[in-house]
């Protein structure tokens, strides 16, 4: 009979003598782990790419390999059909050293394991290879006497059972008679299965099970909560629906776009620049993305390049784009069938560019845009003290004659006896001219300056300055 698939699975392994269990959440390409993470769900702790020993690294490699490295976690290489004819997985080690994976035995930080999954060799030095990376990066531990919390693989409608969805419990333990909440979808675990489609009472955490018993299928990457009864499932689930409808109806939230890099900064919402580059041929990609990365702005902003290809901007594109808040480059191509379409809807930023140099001047200028504003003193004018008034309520102000500039009210100031800073961080609080209240008094008139600060004598100078933000060259 047909087989029912399950799209995560949980493996046993021993390594140094303890037992320990992985779980594998198999992707049905890159789409769906792109498409979780678009909606925030950051499921995996580890990605293992496998490449083919025969055939190297692929154009899908590449891209399996960019959503991995945008999202951050470890990444274990599983060299596959190291037994077919013609296989080199030194050559597999050499290619990915190009892409920042660079393998132990060339002195480099990444596990790469040879495999044969035909022949079943060398799977039990890959699991432990995930292990051992799991532990030396990661810290992985979960509560499992809490209300289970996790987030939803995949889900159907199927015509015997009703949803089924595919959950992965991360947190707590979830048990047969919960009540459950799952995107907009709810209602009481009715059953869960293995993926061996074997029952099972509980499932603790990192145990990807099938759920039957929801009202309705849940999207992938919806996380899901148990909750104390069925009314409160069906509160939050209508909650989330009416939410989710108002969010439709309201005007997607604006993502990163190269003009408004600099606010986003500003508010200290990034430090860095994401970009995925796409050009007619692989010469002119690669002379983009080496341009690029050589752009100086410093150390406080980063400029990632997370995905490279050629040929049309693909949904794939805009897909990585939305999961990593990127801005893409069009080199001489354009967005191929309905990719325009979606980028348009989920306000992804697309630049199409002739000109090498038009990028690169386009980009640096968002760059420089995007860095912490640099300040320097500019001085507005210097005034010297001719004798000191004792004012009530006021407290000393100085008889001054403007010696340079302008001194304007509010300006900041400092207090200098004999070249030695007396106050800093000083302003011209009043300033008069005879009995009239002045804005500004110019070069070689005289007027009163009170500045907050009673330790003042004859001689002394005021200085007035402002800070100007500094132009970047």
């Amino acid at each position: 009979g047909i087989t029912q698939h399950i799209g995560a699975y949980q493996v046993d392994t021993v390594v140094d003598g303890q037992e320990r269990k992985i779980t594998f959440i198999d992707t049905p390409g890159h789409e769906a782990f792109t498409a979780m993470r678009a909606r925030g769900a950051e499921t995996t702790d580890l990605v293992v790419l496998v490449v083919a020993a025969d055939d190297g690294v692929k154009p899908q490699t590449t891209e399996a390999l960019n959503h991995a490295q945008a999202a951050g976690v470890p990444i274990v290489v599983a060299v596959n059909k190291v037994d077919k004819e013609g296989a080199d997985p030194q050559r597999v080690r050499a290619q990915l050293t190009e892409y920042g994976l660079v393998a132990e035995e060339f002195g480099g930080q990444s596990l790469f394991v040879d495999v044969s999954a035909r022949n079943g060799t060398g799977i039990d030095a890959l699991l432990e290879a995930v292990v051992l990376t799991a532990d030396a990066e990661l810290d992985l531990r979960a509560n499992p006497n809490q209300q289970a919390q996790g987030v939803a693989i995949e889900a159907h409608l199927d015509k015997g059972r009703g949803p089924v969805a595919t959950v992965l419990v991360q947190r707590g333990t979830l048990h047969v008679g919960d009540s459950i909440v799952a995107g907009e979808a709810f209602g009481r675990v009715r059953a869960m299965l293995d993926e061996n489609a074997a029952q099972v009472a509980e499932a603790p955490p990192s145990r990807p099970v099938q759920v039957l018993g929801l009202t309705a299928v849940p999207g992938a990457g919806d996380s899901f909560l148990v909750v104390d009864d069925d009314r409160v499932a069906r509160q939050i689930a209508e909650r989330r629906e009416a939410r989710e409808r108002s969010a439709m109806f309201a005007q997607r939230r604006p993502r990163v776009t190269l003009e408004d890099l600099e606010s986003a900064l500003k508010s200290g919402e990034r430090e860095e620049l994401l970009l995925i580059i796409k050009g007619d041929v692989s010469g002119s990609v690669e002379a983009l993305e080496d341009a690029l990365l050589k752009i100086d702005v410093g150390e406080e902003v980063v400029l990632r390049v997370i995905g490279r290809g050629v040929g049309a901007i693909t949904q794939d594109d805009v897909n990585l784009a939305i999961a990593s808040e990127a801005v893409i480059i069009g080199f001489n191509v354009r967005p191929a069938g309905r990719a325009g379409e979606l980028a348009q809807r989920e306000g992804v930023d697309i630049r199409y560019y002739s000109i090498i140099y038009q990028a690169i001047e386009e980009i640096e200028a968002a760059l420089k845009g995007m860095l912490k504003p640099e300040f320097e003193e500019a001085q507005l004018g210097t005034a010297e003290v001719r004798e000191v008034f004792r004012v009530p309520r006021v407290g000393n102000v100085a008889g001054c004659i403007v010696r340079s500039g302008t001194i304007t009210r509010n300006s900041k100031a400092r207090l200098v006896r004999d070249g030695i800073v007396v106050s800093d961080n000083l302003s011209v609080e009043s300033l008069r001219r005879f009995k009239d209240d002045a804005t500004e008094v110019r070069e070689g008139f005289e007027c009163g300056i009170g500045i907050g600060y009673s330790d003042i004598k004859v001689e002394d100078m005021i200085e007035t300055f402002e800070m100007r933000e500094k132009p970047r060259t």
